[in-house]
Order: structure tokens, then C-alpha cells, then sequence
């Protein structure tokens, strides 16, 4: 009679290794005491969301703050539905948006690190290792059911109205004996390798997730797929053979995944491994209209890290922005901490949103001219022509070729006691700065000039002549604006605010209207940065020149 050694024997017949071999080549890692091992392991399947993202990096703050090690797995068995460029993709993003991986494979195709492979294609032998094992102490089996066969148990079950699987009595092929299953085998049919699972449907499994709690659940008594007819592993089986070998501690993932929590523990159990602790991250919602929904990566462009790539946003300002999503109390703390980088900031799982966290783009722009705001004119022109490098090639060969002058227009504004806001991602620079360059200031004011209320077009050429009559590249601050308010006074205009509001009937407009005309005249925009500022980065010969075009407009 055939024994459950000789079924494993024929059914890995290359398999000569035993898991104690295997476990000595992945050695405990040696770490400080409380050190997080943690993962981010994508299924290269499509582009990376920003929820996952967001997901990735709680799991490499939290590697880091404790002294832990933070790895990239590449769990890639299912290649029917991989997505040419989506692993690429992925290794791309995180990297762009500062999320430094310790461990896992560059974009090139090499790898870093001493657990790997980290692509579970290439693991496939170390999880015949232990399958091998399971079927000798029968805890795992082949099963020869056609997807007919499989269909018609599914149909059985939908009419007794009973719970559809492959367990207990519907699993018919765990009842083979070694010597039947011999027989299939040398009849050359199909299979696949299913777990033994000694769950029971009546008894429960309980653990503490570190987002949302003690949870309670019905315990699996499913006989799961562990290895498919190909040999290839399920998602399931690969990632506790995978964690084990790594030292993965700690898992953060969707909470799409909380309702396989009972096969994973299962798993862990049976194979005799220290399981990892969960954390199930509820998904991040957005506004559609006056409710809230889902990201869908199908219908929403910015559902994507790559749609905030294109967009420009510096990864500082993502990275800021996921702070205030994963605990409340970061916002109070950089207020408290200023100076501080957000690293700083030791997040607390048990502070976490476990209903999931509103992504606001209002508030991620906000916080991301806050963050631009406070970069150096060098680090905004750096920032701005890597970016532009790969999205606007135009506006890069003009930085690039305009270098002292474009410093100089990064430079305005970009003061501690009120730095300028007006741009929430490198994808703002153009139009925030495309006055500054005569062709893009030529199409803007093709049409004309926009002119303040107060003040008509006549007029308007009046003032843009009589200072230019009275420029002078020369003068100060103080000097220049005491030249601005002359001429508001010879026009009619109020030369001080405060005058005009205690009395407007007596003025055709303040001094602000005369400013905001002139403003017109350089830049075609009534909203422009400081305006003396502005003049002395153009120069004399570009002032005189657009002070001309106007009047003759």
C-alpha cells in the first residue's frame, strides 16, 4: 500500500530539500528589540493606486521609526492578468515619492537584499518544500476535480441553499487514500494541491487587528487551493511561506483582505510559524457631489500615484499630506514642531482611521503650497526642471536656458514673513511664471489686457504712459511707490486706501487701481506677485518695452 510519504515522493519527485533546510538559509534577522519587518507587495496586476500609497507608507514608517527594515515583494504567480510596465510602475512611485525600500528589486531587474528572491515567481521551489511536507503528515492533498465537476458541487449547494466550497463533505477528493490518489496520478490527470483544513463551520477565531480592534470570525474549515495544476502557489500559501522566510512582523494592507484573516491564521498555524501582526486599512474616499465613495480606478484620474506624478506634486507635500491622514493629532504636532521633518512624527496604530480616511485635494493643495512655499528658489528651479524634463519639455528648455532669470523669478516672494502661495505643484509653474517669458505674455494679452473696474482703457493708457515717463530703474522701494501715488493723484485717484474708503465719492479709485493697471501692463494679470519686485527681475529694457505695448494697445 502506498504511504503518505511515497504520494509526496511522486507528487515532488525534485523536491530533496526539507523546510529545516530551507529556514537555514533565512536566518532571524538581527535587529533591535520592538524593530518592525515590514512589506509593501504588490501584485503587478495594474498601476499603483494612491490608497496603496498610502498603505505603503504606514508600513515603511513604521519599519522606520522602530529600526526595522522596510522590503519590496513582488507577488507576481498570477501572469495571466500581470499588466506589462505595472511593476515598473510601482518601483517608480515609490521612489518619487520618497518611500525608500531597504530590500526588493530596482527598476532595472537587480535586487537588494539578503531574503530574496523577491519576486515569488522566482520562489516557486521553496513553497514545493513545504507542500511536500504538508501532504506527508496529511495535511494536504492532491485534488483531480475538472471545473465540470467542480460546477456541478457549486450548483448542488446553490440548491440546498448551503454554503458554496470545497469542505467537508463536498471536498470528495480529501477522502482519497494514498493508493487511490497513486492511481490518478498514474492516469495522468490534472490536479491541484488543497490544504486538509481541521477548521470546523461551528467554531470561531479571534485576534487584534491593529487598526481596528479585537475582531471575532467564523474559523476557515475550507479545503483551500495551495498549489495550482501548474505548480504555481496561491496568493494565500506563497505569502505565509514568503513572511516567514523574510521576518515580516508586521502587515498593513485593505481591508478587502480582513475576510481571509481566518485561512492566513489557519495557515500560519498549521505550518508552525509565528504569524505577523494584521492591520486592516479601510479604503480612502473622496466627494462625488455630496456623498462619498471610493476611488475607482476606472473612472477617476487621480485614483492612480502616477496621476500626481504627471501633476507634479513634490513628494514632501504627498508625504505631509498622508501624515494628517493616518493620525489626527500629526496636524497639532507640526504645528507644535514647525522645523521639524515629519520622520520626526511616531505614528500610532491605535490612532488610526479605521473608517476609512477622506482624501481632500483641496487640503493636499493647501499643504503643498505651504511645502513649496518654504523651498529655496534653487530647489524650486531643480524641482521644476526634473519634472518639467518628462511633462513639459517646453517650459524645461526655457529654465534651463534662462537659468539667472528664472532664479530670480523663483526668488520673489520667497521670504519667511510672507512667502508667496501661488503654486501647489510643479505643474503651476508655467502659469504662475509664463508672464515673465514675451512669447507666452504675447498669446496671454493677445485679446488685451484685463483693466480694474475703476478704471477705463483710456485712462489706463494714460497712467502706463505717465510712468513710463517717470521710470527709473534706479529708484528704491520707497521712491518707486511715491511715484505710483503721484500719478494716482494727478489722475483722480486716491493716493491712499484709508482716503478712499472714508471717502469714495471723491475719488475715481485708489492708489491700488493705478497699481493693478500697471500690474496689467507687465503681466497681463490683475493677481500677479509684488509688482516693484516683479519689474526689477524683468529689467529696464522688458518694463519699457511692455509700458510701450500697452499704451499703443
Amino acid at each position: 500500500m502506498t504511504t503518505l510519504n511515497e504520494l509526496a515522493d511522486l507528487l515532488f519527485p525534485n523536491v530533496a530539500r526539507s523546510p529545516e533546510d530551507v529556514l537555514a538559509l533565512y536566518p532571524p534577522r538581527n535587529l533591535p528589540q520592538g524593530a518592525k519587518v515590514t512589506r509593501f507587495a504588490p501584485s503587478p496586476t495594474g498601476f499603483l493606486t494612491i490608497g496603496g500609497l498610502y498603505a505603503t507608507m504606514i508600513s515603511e514608517r513604521l519599519a522606520r521609526s522602530s529600526g526595522g527594515v522596510f522590503y519590496l515583494r513582488i507577488e507576481d504567480t498570477d501572469k495571466k492578468r500581470e499588466v506589462e510596465g505595472s511593476m515598473a510602475d510601482m518601483i517608480e512611485s515609490l521612489a518619487a515619492f520618497g518611500i525608500a525600500i531597504d530590500e526588493g528589486p530596482a527598476a532595472s531587474g537587480e535586487e537588494t537584499g539578503a531574503y530574496g528572491p523577491y519576486r515569488q515567481s522566482m520562489r516557486v521551489p521553496l513553497y514545493h518544500v513545504w507542500v511536500k511536507q504538508l501532504v506527508r503528515q496529511g495535511l494536504a492533498y492532491p485534488c483531480f476535480c475538472t471545473e465540470e465537476e467542480l460546477q456541478a458541487i457549486r450548483d448542488k449547494q446553490q440548491e440546498r441553499k448551503v454554503t458554496p466550497g470545497y469542505y467537508g463533505e463536498w471536498a470528495v477528493h480529501r477522502f482519497l487514500t494514498p493508493e487511490q490518489a497513486k492511481e490518478e496520478l498514474a492516469a495522468g490527470k490534472p490536479y491541484v494541491i488543497r490544504l486538509k483544513s481541521l477548521g470546523s463551520p461551528v467554531s470561531r477565531i479571534g485576534y487584534t487587528d491593529l487598526v481596528k480592534g479585537p475582531i471575532e470570525m467564523p474559523e476557515n474549515d475550507h479545503d483551500i487551493v495551495l498549489l495550482k495544476s501548474d505548480g504555481i502557489p496561491t496568493y494565500h500559501f506563497a505569502h505565509a511561506i514568503d513572511d516567514r522566510l523574510m521576518g515580516t512582523t508586521h502587515v498593513f494592507r485593505g481591508d478587502e483582505w480582513l475576510s481571509s484573516v481566518p485561512i492566513h491564521l489557519q495557515l500560519f498555524e498549521v505550518l508552525g510559524f509565528q504569524r505577523p501582526e494584521y492591520g486592516h486599512i479601510a479604503p480612502i474616499m473622496k466627494m462625488d457631489g455630496t456623498s462619498k465613495r471610493k476611488f475607482s480606478k476606472r473612472k477617476d484620474r487621480d485614483a492612480t500615484a502616477n496621476y500626481y506624478r504627471s501633476q507634479g506634486y513634490p513628494s514632501l507635500s504627498i508625504n505631509e499630506y498622508f501624515m494628517t491622514l493616518i493620525n489626527s493629532d500629526y496636524e497639532q504636532w507640526r504645528m507644535d514642531h514647525p522645523a521639524e521633518p515629519y520622520t520626526r512624527f511616531a505614528i500610532d496604530t491605535n490612532k488610526m482611521n479605521a473608517s476609512g480616511a477622506l482624501f481632500d485635494m483641496d487640503k493636499l493643495n493647501d499643504i503643498s503650497k505651504d511645502v513649496i512655499s518654504k523651498l529655496s528658489a534653487e530647489s524650486v528651479f531643480t524641482e521644476t526642471s526634473w519634472w518639467a524634463k518628462a511633462y513639459d519639455p517646453e517650459l524645461c528648455g526655457w529654465l534651463r536656458e534662462n537659468k539667472d532669470y528664472t532664479l530670480n523669478i523663483f526668488r520673489i516672494g520667497r521670504t519667511p514673513e510672507k512667502p508667496r502661495k501661488d503654486m501647489a505643484k510643479w505643474g503651476d509653474v508655467r502659469s504662475s511664471v509664463a508672464f515673465f517669458h514675451d512669447g507666452w505674455f504675447a498669446e496671454e494679452t493677445a485679446a488685451g489686457y484685463p483693466l480694474p473696474t475703476a478704471v477705463d482703457a483710456l485712462t489706463a493708457r494714460g497712467i502706463a504712459g505717465e510712468f513710463l515717463d517717470r521710470y527709473d530703474p534706479q529708484d528704491d522701494r520707497d521712491t518707486w511707490f511715491g511715484k505710483v501715488k503721484e500719478i494716482a493723484e494727478a489722475f483722480g485717484f486716491a493716493k491712499d486706501t484709508k482716503a478712499y474708503k472714508k471717502h469714495p465719492e471723491t475719488y475715481k479709485g485708489s492708489v491700488g487701481d493705478v497699481a493693478a493697471v500697471l500690474r496689467s501692463a507687465l503681466s497681463g494679470r490683475l493677481n500677479a506677485p509684488d509688482l516693484y519686485d516683479v519689474m526689477n527681475v524683468m529689467g529696464e529694457e522688458r518694463v519699457r518695452a511692455r509700458l510701450n505695448r500697452f499704451v499703443l494697445s
